[in-house]
């Protein structure tokens, strides 16, 4: 935030709601105007939207969206100053209007702001840093010692500032009645229409069902259809498109290397939300029943590895995708910059898994074509447990609770 209120005359803070936007922008704003709250807000908008501009800067335009046509005002605003550092804007839901967005290149810089990482959260020592591996150092790490209620428990507080302190049961209610708001009053208000909240909750419980994994759309569809019922691929992609709008559904795409096999690559995304507790809040599950299926924990440690690996790599520019070819091989995290490094990253909850995970990260390296892709610059296996270190074959093993950015 402080980098872009430097190089830029506006900021905008994208990120899902209760993450903390309106929080973080708070401390660095002098001055705010709330669209959400403010019951003038609608006045100024009719008479003279300036009216919401002026005051100190940095100045807070918080949960701008609700009213998006001050997107041209802040811009044009930004264009007279000639000064940089002007407005923070924070949105809790993309505005469906691409010119509008695009209107503020050059004016405007974006940050993505997700629930907090297990580092940020306090549960990683950030021993190993995510840049460190890419510098190719060798990790190393205290002993991490690993409880299936102990993990339980911080999959579903998840990265949400305002558990922090809480405990599971509040964590259990934060999420499903989040979810459920989701369901009847958020989708509508970002929808071209007005939806069945029976079927968005049903959508988001198939979702829920299929984190982490490449369900197909009509999949998806058909499962929160159920049996009485039906749910068009259409209108599955509008639920879908309305909860990406909303930051819920963020989806992991397809990796695209050069490959030297014959195997035909995969387009299919990953499914997650931007936190993996909000599946527990979909299904109705505890963290206390989450210990007795360890198939779905493992599932969603998965991806709360993919948002903290998401949030680390963001802080330097990078982006996070999964591979998968026709052959079945997949890796579940490809982390690549800009400037071309990229590591493949798989995620095992237990270290007597890190063999096979081992082998597959090798299995993929040995298959890309070095000729239009470059080597990977680090394999690496996140754990739950056991304590960071290089292996004799090159491949790193780090627990999450060691992770940092």
């Amino acid at each position: 935030l402080a980098r872009g209120l430097k190089s830029s005359g506006a900021v905008l803070i994208e990120g899902v709601k209760a993450s903390g936007k309106t929080e973080t922008a708070t401390r660095i704003a002098r001055s705010a105007a709330r669209f959400d709250t403010d019951p003038d807000v609608a006045i100024k908008m009719d008479i003279d939207p300036h009216l919401l501009l002026e005051g100190d800067t940095p100045r807070l335009l918080d949960e701008w969206q609700l009213f998006p046509g001050i997107w041209d005002f802040t811009r044009r605003e930004v264009d007279a100053r000639k000064e940089k550092g002007q407005f923070v804007l924070t949105g809790s839901a993309t505005p469906d209007d691409k010119a509008r967005r695009h209107s503020g290149a050059g004016r405007f810089s974006v940050t993505r702001m997700r629930p907090m990482s297990w580092f940020e959260r306090g549960w990683s020592s950030g021993e190993v840093s995510l840049q460190s591996l890419f510098e190719a150092g060798s990790p190393r790490s205290s002993d991490v010692q690993f409880s299936i209620p102990g993990v339980c428990e911080q999959i579903a507080l998840g990265g949400w500032p305002g558990l922090i302190g809480e405990d599971a049961d509040a964590a259990f209610d934060f999420t499903r009645n989040y979810v459920e708001l989701i369901a009847e009053v958020d989708v509508d208000r970002v929808s071209d229409r007005r939806r069945n909240a029976s079927k968005v909750r049903r959508f988001i419980h198939s979702l829920a069902r299929n984190i982490s994994t490449e369900a197909s759309l009509h999949l998806i569809a058909s499962d929160a259809a159920g049996s009485d019922d039906t749910l068009d691929d259409d209108t599955a992609r509008a639920y879908l498109a309305a909860l990406e709008r909303l930051m819920v559904s963020e989806n992991l795409p397809a990796w695209n290397p050069h490959i030297r096999s014959s195997a035909a690559l995969r387009k299919s995304p990953k499914r997650h939300f931007c936190d993996p507790s909000l599946a527990l809040g979909a299904l109705g599950i505890t963290a206390q029943k989450l210990g007795s299926d360890l198939r779905y924990l493992g599932l969603l440690f998965e991806s709360a590895v993919i948002r903290d690996l998401r949030v680390y790599a963001w802080a330097a520019g990078g982006n996070v995708s999964h591979y998968r070819d026709s052959t079945g091989h997949e890796v579940d995290a490809i982390v690549e910059y800009p400037d071309g490094r990229w590591g493949a990253f798989e995620v095992k909850m237990g270290v007597a898994a890190v063999d096979e995970a081992a082998a597959s990260l090798l299995a993929l390296a040995s298959k890309i074509d070095t000729a239009n892709t470059p080597s990977p610059v680090v394999l690496c296996v996140i754990t739950g447990n056991g304590f960071a270190h290089r292996r004799k074959d090159g491949v790193c093993v780090v627990p999450l609770a060691t992770l940092g950015p």
